[in-house]
């Protein structure tokens, strides 16, 4: 790799007055970052010559950024801890990393996954394949003398920490968001002339919902989808906006996005699945389940025996590769509803329930029965009140086998969600407290 690539100073060398920075605070050139990372650097909890990892809460701010580059500079690690971690969290946390066993020498941070699967494990993520991860982005989106990415994530997933990490590399600027504001989100973008956005499905929704009337501008060149599935109804509202939208697919484990809706695509990004594996990627998918490797994965777990640098990674996810080359995730093993002897995977009901009009999101879960082991369920959040429930079973009917259609339905406001935006679905039967039986197609058996 570049060494240079992550060096503050080196990009002040390269591209002084080049901007690297827009806040609310100001905008700041290479230059400005490099004094303020120098001056950052002679304070006294940076000066002490610790080995352990340097913890950083990953709040949104020019302090945390700045820190961050310091850290880069000094080849000290960063734990990035997520500000909103009750106490019980941040101790366990602090836990998963023993201060006693060394880190890689190229690591560069430890960052934690989403726990969508159990408990949040901390991830070793080196220079090198930090470094790979932007060069994958750029074969892909390219870059331009203009080009500015909104950062309105959080920098404590990796989804919002990439976005520094291949600016930085690049000498490309970021607008960097206090927080997430649907209302305000299409204003920052004028504000900042942002060129390039990264949002999570449900942040999307909320943007589109709060601004009815907004059209993106014509430098918006590309707006990244990830960190959870994105619903056919989302991309359809997206479309009609012409929305530049390339969705991505990848985990705190491999530095975010493996595979991506070809740039080319990006205003037909609905008919790519989850798109196509990046330059440097490899994905195969064995017995369904979705497996990656390639130089932006990560050294491993912290506390945990380093990877074998050529073995696959399994995502944990489920999926196949069209005949195009296009990814399509199907759901998250272990999830699997067994209703009857049958496997439902739920993202699969999910996608079909969230393209009738009217359903703008739906969760589904697996309720216990006597007679079947589990049936279906699902929590439905809807677009301008009821819906016709025996049109909905019509619709299902005809897109689904019937073991896999909900036989118990709810409508909710809102579903549960991570820290990360994704479907909590741990969560959704206590959100779905309003459960009641579904309409049976007339005549039908069980």
């Amino acid at each position: 790799m570049n060494d240079a690539a992550f060096s503050i100073d080196a990009a002040a060398r390269q591209a002084p007055a080049a901007i690297g920075l827009r806040t609310d605070e100001g905008v700041f050139n290479f230059a400005q970052l490099a004094q303020l990372t120098g001056q950052r650097l002679r304070a006294a909890d940076l000066r002490a010559p610790v080995a352990a990892p340097f913890v950083l809460d990953g709040t949104s701010s020019l302090d945390t950024v700045v820190t961050l580059y310091a850290l880069l500079e000094q080849r000290r690690p960063a734990l990035l801890l997520h500000p909103k971690l009750s106490g019980a969290e941040r101790q366990a946390a602090l836990r998963a990393v023993d201060p006693g066993k060394r880190l890689p020498a190229d690591a560069a941070v430890v960052v934690f996954t989403s726990g969508t699967s159990g408990a949040p494990r901390a991830a070793v993520l080196t220079r090198a394949a930090l470094f790979a991860s932007a060069a994958a982005s750029a074969a892909n989106l390219g870059w331009r003398d203009d080009d500015c990415w909104l950062l309105a994530m959080a920098i404590a997933r990796v989804g919002g920490l990439s976005i520094l990490t291949r600016c930085l590399a690049a000498r490309r600027a970021v607008a960097l968001a206090p927080g997430f504001d649907a209302a305000r989100l299409p204003g920052r973008i004028e504000q900042h002339r942002v060129t390039l956005a990264s949002l999570v499905p449900t942040m999307l929704a909320r943007v589109l919902d709060a601004n009815p009337d907004w059209t993106p501008p014509a430098y918006l060149r590309a707006v990244l989808i990830g960190g959870a599935a994105a619903p056919a109804g989302l991309l359809a509202r997206a479309a009609q906006r012409r929305l530049p939208i390339v969705i991505t697919y990848g985990c705190t484990e491999t530095c975010s996005q493996v595979v991506a809706t070809p740039y080319e695509f990006r205003f037909e990004a609905a008919r790519c699945g989850a798109g196509r594996p990046l330059p440097g990627a490899q994905v195969r998918v064995i017995d369904s389940h979705i497996q990656v490797k390639g130089p932006m994965r990560m050294a491993g777990y912290a506390g945990e025996p380093p990877l074998d640098p050529e073995a696959w990674l399994d995502t944990g996810d489920l999926g196949e590769l069209d005949a195009a080359g296009f990814l399509h995730v199907t759901g998250r093993a272990g999830e699997a509803i067994v209703t009857g002897g049958e496997n439902v995977h739920p993202a699969e009901v999910e996608q079909v329930l969230e393209s009738f009009p009217g359903i703008d999101a739906a969760g589904v879960f697996g309720v216990a029965d006597p007679t079947w082991g589990q049936v279906v369920a699902a929590a439905l959040v809807t677009r301008g009140g009821p819906i016709d429930e025996r049109e909905l079973l019509a619709f299902l009917a005809a897109r689904l086998s019937p073991h896999k259609l909900p036989r118990q339905i709810c409508l909710v406001t809102a579903l549960p969600q991570t820290s990360a935006g994704k479907l909590d679905r741990a969560a959704l039967p206590s959100a779905a407290r309003s459960l009641r039986a579904a309409p049976r197609k007339a005549g039908a058996g069980d």
